[in-house]
């Protein structure tokens, strides 16, 4: 029997958080610990080391984004999910630069919100659907000259994918390649940007509007 993903829900309301609860722990998943804001989560997570950490952004004391930037300074093994009711890009390009590895919006149905939490603890990256729209509505803009010259069209493809919140898997069966070689895409990628971690990559083609044509 694999093991069960371990969770910290916080989020300043107890009924949101209840709720959660509920839903997560009806799929097999372990909560840990559910908090009122990023200071709690921060404290929560050095006790209970958990897996993935569940964020709402509008939090008191301290808020998802600033909990971001520091889970990903003293956590960095632990994924981070935000949960929110806000779906604007500005938010989301700060929290994906800020290391959250998936973004759902608070009324998505549990199956997703599970699959967004199995999908980035497996180390992919998710995004509501509506929150992709957003996130990639204006990258019609032409790419970086500078980008054309530092990867291949198949690096560029795979970044692409690995921004939209594909896994290794999708992507192998989206480009018809096999996983091995995705993989192999990825460490080239990484190599030729300097980045370690696919948070990074995907701030990285946020930042260069990379798309697939």
């Amino acid at each position: 029997m694999s093991k069960s993903i371990r969770l910290i829900i916080a989020d300043d309301h107890p009924m949101v958080r209840e709720g959660l609860r509920v839903s997560l722990e009806s799929e097999g998943l372990t909560v840990v610990a559910d908090v009122a804001n990023g200071e709690e989560a921060l404290a929560a997570a050095a006790e209970h080391k958990p897996d993935v950490v569940l964020l709402d952004i509008s939090m008191p004391v301290m808020n998802g984004l600033d909990a971001c930037a520091a889970f990903h300074e003293r956590f960095p093994d632990i994924r981070l999910l935000i949960i929110t009711m806000h779906d604007d890009r500005e938010y989301i390009l700060k929290v994906v630069q800020a290391g959250a590895a998936g973004y759902v919006l608070k009324d998505a149905p549990p199956e997703e919100l599970v699959l967004a939490v199995k999908t980035v603890c497996q180390g992919g990256t998710y995004f509501s659907s509506s929150v992709a729209k957003t996130l990639f509505s204006e990258f019609g803009r032409p790419r970086a000259a500078l980008l054309e010259e530092v990867l291949s069209p198949r690096e560029e493809d795979v970044l692409a994918l690995l921004a939209e919140g594909m896994g290794n898997k999708e992507i192998a069966r989206e480009l018809e390649i096999s996983v091995r070689t995705v993989e192999a895409h990825r460490l080239k990628i990484k190599q030729k940007l300097g980045i370690n971690n696919s948070a990074g990559l995907i701030r990285y083609a946020l930042d260069n509007g990379v798309v697939r044509r």
